[in-house]
């Protein structure tokens, strides 16, 4: 008795038990739901000891989080009106009192540095005494503000547009937990939308914080909306096939359970819900279905055939249980390959889906032949659709077109892998943080806000060591950092920079009686007198904090990033490294590059460069599992080809289409890869079956196989395009893109397994169709005899 005759009995005869142990498992796993959580940190694409990832870290341990920024804007010319300027203010002094806030920085804050001659220090005064009642008083407070106190340009207001924005600083302790979710959902935006309404103002709101908090709710709802479309989807498509209420509801049930496993395996693990996380209980629905289309069409083709219940389950079992274990292994393999990665969330996203891929594969080959066993043999009607015309037509097309026309196919293939190739040269590489991001969303919209009046949202620092304590407030080393503002004040996709040479230059300023003329940096000349000033004063100790570190060694450059690929980046990292190396000796300085928008950035192109390497793996693992089925050159070879035409399409097709290669749609290749050989391996397992059964005739088996395996394989992979077409109505453009791009590579596919794989075999029968090639089985395949059937 070979081993899936076994299963087959084990199976059957335990029925009760395996479903008391199903029930014990989904249970447990529906405990582990409770354990989700949603990421509150960006993905952090790099390996932790990456030369950015540490450059990084030193900067953080110099000078905190950079990210817990959260700005509001208003660019309104009624704010400034008595009513509406005192009712800015008091939001910012509202949003201020909330213990998650650890301080903000709005018009109504700014303290003038004022020169103290008696004391011989700096002081401040406020910008303004009593609240403004007329608008005489606020254009005075605008004069002086738009005119008067440069430092402040393009941190608070844009004296272009007269744009206004208050700057809100959160907790360092509080920006990476859920309470910053709560903070901003429950309590803050609330408060901005009741002060739009009273004050008839649009206030735009962005930062990194806000808009990880805001991109997570739209995670949280999309998976929702997911689950139910592909459920919805799948079980149309199922019954339209099928006409068979039965058979819907025991598919529905396979995969339910599977979803909920899917959701315990995330919570088990202890992983983080992230745009990618939310992909894997979706998946396991659209994968999980196919599984059931090949177990219950066989089970109703062995029940049309001879009508014995207990022969046709075990038939199911052992024909379908060890080609369908083939492909789940090759799906699954598909996404592990996402595990070498070294990206913390690719790992965690390869390692939950080759396991759900897997598990779904039990639960069908568990729960489809016991439950059917339970229920009356099918009636005539439920096998009606194995006889319908139309499908039988597409069948017989098919067969026509691999016997008659092979040369049509030959050429065709020739043009398409031409045509594909001329489509891949055009593709570009990509990568930003907000090109995926829900473009109809308000929180977009607002990031395009701030990048046109502020310059960008993602901070790029630039930190220097002087190699020597207190070496930063030198004169010559504040005019080096001067040389490099200029640079980026070059660079359009930059905002104007933040640093010591600010403050040192406002210094001035207020030394000179506040004339604006004078914000500029101090001269060999006035240079002591005013830095004597500035030692003395709290008020300058406090802002030195946020430019140099304790020690007076290490000075930050702040600027703000636009939205820009991987490209341009490059091509403004090259030339502030270029200008760097001209201005600091790098014996006396050591000068990095870093911040948010650096790290997402490197991430991406590493990113990129590890999926091409876990893309080619699955390649060569699926082509492992083909010599362990064939033990044949050859027949990977045949194997092969028809899985790897499709990725050339879709390849030519972004190209042409001008769709960018990035993280999101380059995931589009191993996963369609490591579907696509599923039809493949059926199709060849059946092949062999016939092989055997028909004393090696190439041309009769391959007909038999494509007249057996046509059917289940057009239907799979209509319920694949279908189910990965759900991921369309995303709001995400990346997974909009890996869904559109995976339903055409599996459409793709199909034809190309159902033409040119038999097409391919046919030409080659002599050199393919011997007993020396194709040695025996190495996975137990029950012969077509019926000695071992369970009667």
């Amino acid at each position: 008795m070979d081993f899936w005759t076994r299963i087959s009995r084990i199976i059957i005869k335990q029925r009760f038990l395996i479903l008391l142990l199903l029930g014990v498992a989904t249970f447990f796993m529906y405990s582990q739901i409770k354990h989700m959580r949603f990421s509150f940190v960006e993905a952090n694409l790099l390996p932790k000891d990456h030369e950015i990832n540490i450059s990084y870290n030193t900067f953080l341990e110099l000078f905190g989080e950079e990210g817990n920024v959260i700005v509001i804007g208003v660019k309104d010319s009624i704010v400034f009106t008595p009513e509406k300027f005192n009712s800015w203010n008091k939001l910012s002094k509202t949003i201020n009192d909330f213990d998650e806030i650890d301080y903000t920085i709005a018009i109504g804050d700014i303290k003038k540095l004022v020169r103290d001659d008696k004391n011989k220090r700096f002081a401040t005064k406020p910008l303004y005494g009593k609240l403004p009642s007329s608008y005489d008083e606020i254009s005075k407070i605008k004069k002086d503000l738009f005119e008067n106190l440069p430092f402040y340009n393009n941190i608070l207001y844009n004296k272009d547009s007269q744009t206004i924005q208050t700057v809100i600083y959160i907790r360092r302790d509080v920006v990476n937990t859920i309470k910053r979710r709560d903070f901003i959902i429950e309590v803050f935006n609330p408060l901005i939308e009741q002060f739009e309404k009273d004050n008839n103002l649009d206030v735009r709101v962005s930062g990194m914080p806000y808009i990880r908090t805001m991109n997570a709710e739209n995670i949280k709802n999309e998976m929702k909306l997911f689950v139910f479309l592909a459920l919805g989807v799948t079980a149309l498509i199922f019954f339209f096939f099928f006409k068979s209420f039965r058979a819907t509801f025991i598919t529905l049930l396979v995969v339910i359970v599977g979803v909920v496993w899917a959701f315990g395996f995330i919570g088990w693990f202890r992983y983080e819900i992230t745009v990618l996380m939310a992909l894997i209980p979706p998946l396991v629905i659209v994968i999980g279905v196919p599984n059931a289309v090949f177990f219950i069409n066989k089970y109703q083709q062995e029940i049309k055939n001879h009508g014995n219940q207990a022969k046709s389950l075990q038939r199911v079992i052992t024909k379908i249980g060890s080609a369908t274990l083939m492909t789940n292994i090759t799906t699954a393999s598909g996404f592990a390959t996402f595990i070498f990665t070294k990206s913390k969330m690719l790992v965690e996203f390869g390692a939950v889906a080759s396991v759900n891929i897997i598990s779904i594969f039990f639960l069908a080959l568990f729960i489809i032949p016991i439950v059917y066993s339970f229920l009356p043999v099918p009636k005539d009607k439920h096998l009606k659709h194995l006889d319908r015309k139309w499908m039988s037509g597409i069948v017989s097309w098919m067969e026509n077109m691999v016997r008659n026309h092979r040369f049509a196919i030959y050429s065709t293939t020739v043009v398409i892998i031409i045509a594909s190739m001329i489509g891949i040269y055009q593709m570009k590489l990509s990568g930003s943080l907000i090109d995926d991001m829900p473009k109809d969303k308000e929180f977009y919209h607002d990031i395009r806000f701030f990048e046109k009046e502020f310059g960008g949202i993602m901070p790029l620092e630039i930190l220097i060591n002087t190699k020597e304590e207190k070496g930063v407030m030198k004169l010559s080393l504040l005019k080096k950092i001067e040389k490099l503002n200029e640079t980026i004040d070059e660079i359009p996709e930059l905002s104007p920079p933040i640093s010591v040479v600010n403050l040192v230059k406002y210094s001035k300023q207020a030394f000179y009686s506040g004339l604006p003329k004078y914000y500029q940096l101090p001269s060999s000349q006035d240079k002591n007198y005013i830095l004597s000033y500035a030692k003395k004063s709290s008020s300058n100790t406090n802002m030195l904090k946020n430019f140099v570190d304790s020690t007076g060694q290490y000075a930050r450059i702040t600027t703000y990033m636009k939205d820009v690929g991987t490209t341009k980046m490059e091509g403004i990292e090259e030339r502030l490294k270029t200008r760097i190396a001209t201005v600091f000796n790098p014996e006396k300085y050591d000068v990095s590059i870093t911040g948010k928008a650096l790290v997402f950035l490197k991430g991406t192109k590493y990113l990129i460069n590890n999926l091409v390497l876990s893309l080619s793996l699955a390649i060569f693992l699926i082509a492992v599992f083909m010599a362990f089925m064939f033990r044949s050159f050859k027949m990977i070879l045949i194997s092969i080809l028809p899985n790897v035409l499709p990725l050339l399409i879709t390849a030519g097709l972004m190209g042409y289409f001008g769709i960018p290669l990035k993280p999101s749609t380059i995931l589009v290749f191993s996963i369609a890869f490591g579907i696509s050989v599923d039809d493949t391996i059926h199709f060849l397992a059946k092949y062999r079956q016939e092989l055997q059964a028909n004393n090696w005739h190439v041309k009769k088996s391959v007909y038999a196989a494509l007249q057996e395996t046509g059917v289940s394989m057009f239907y799979t992979s209509i319920v694949l395009f279908f189910g990965f077409l759900v991921f369309t109505v995303s709001s995400f453009g990346g997974t909009q893109a890996l869904g559109g791009l995976v339903s055409i590579t599996l459409l793709f596919a199909m034809t190309s397994n159902l033409l040119l794989l038999p097409s391919l075999l046919l030409t080659l029968e002599s050199k393919i169709a011997n007993k020396e090639t194709l040695k025996e089985p190495t996975i137990p395949i029950l012969p077509l005899d019926d000695e071992k059937d369970v009667e």
